[in-house]
């Protein structure tokens, strides 16, 4: 695991942090994140210190549950991860999402809250593949 862009447990990242470390890649990082709340609006937003080997993230939280997860992880790219129940697992399986995605969910540890699953973001592909993944997120 490559050292976390955020490791500072006293300062809070903030969008200008994040832009300073994304550059172009900043407007996938704004997209995921207004797509994210158009399909939640209660949803609100925060940063977390998990952990000194990953700093800060960046967490979208529904009322009943987390939508997801983004980290930068270094210059002009990003990691969106999700949390999948039994039924979202079973939606991804039946979907055309790419089957490394597929594989990688499959493959995960199973934990009380589901299965965890990631995508690194620097391009509008890796965005579509995180909004099927968000999407099938919230139909299940």
């Amino acid at each position: 695991m490559t050292e976390p862009v955020f490791p500072d447990k006293t300062h809070m990242p903030d969008d200008t942090d994040v832009a300073r470390v994304l550059g172009r890649t900043m407007r996938h990082w704004d997209n995921l994140k207004a797509h994210a709340l158009e399909l939640n609006p209660a949803a609100t937003e925060e940063w977390k210190y998990y952990m000194k080997k990953t700093g800060w993230t960046f967490l979208l939280r529904g009322q009943r549950r987390n939508v997801l997860f983004m980290r930068p992880t270094g210059k002009r790219r990003f990691t969106v991860s999700f949390v999948f129940g039994g039924k979202a697992v079973q939606a991804a399986e039946q979907s055309d999402l790419p089957t490394a995605v597929v594989e990688a969910l499959r493959q995960a540890p199973q934990y009380p809250e589901g299965r965890g699953v990631s995508v690194e973001v620097s391009t509008a592909a890796d965005v579509k593949i995180a909004k099927q993944l968000l999407a099938i997120k919230m139909a299940n």
